[in-house]
């Protein structure tokens, strides 16, 4: 018993001294985003999937575990007074799509309500949408 005791010590007190972190490692946040060379520049880590997707697919994934694009995707908004708290619509300007979600009487970036990182607000049409 104290040899698999010494044993384990040894190997814990190695594993600390090289720097590994067996016993709280982390999980990645979702929506974490790191470069890529993709279409975006960037890749984003989608918790539920536990995989690192393109931005759009992660918008659509997000979207779809919450039922889908409530309003889909298109240049114009919908009527105001059939909008309900927490719609989404995926808006698609000429500088590329962003998804937007209804929060607080208006449209606002999904990313300004759910808080995953600040590169979805340069992403695509994202930096236009109040223009």
């Amino acid at each position: 018993m104290t040899r698999a005791v010494g044993l384990r010590q040894f190997v814990l007190t190695f594993a600390l001294a090289a720097g590994w972190n067996l016993l709280a490692a982390e999980p990645t946040a979702d929506g974490t985003a790191r470069e890529s060379t993709g279409e975006g520049g960037f890749e984003v880590y989608d918790a539920e999937l536990g995989q690192w997707v393109e931005p759009v697919e992660f918008w659509l994934n997000y979207a779809e575990r919450r039922g889908g694009l409530t309003w889909g995707r298109g240049s114009e908004y919908p009527p105001y007074r059939e909008i309900k708290e927490f719609d989404t619509f995926m808006v698609e300007l000429e500088q590329g799509p962003c998804l937007m979600q209804f929060f607080h009487t208006r449209w606002r970036r999904a990313n300004d309500v759910r808080r995953w990182n600040d590169r979805f607000n340069a992403y695509g049409g994202c930096a236009h949408v109040f223009d």
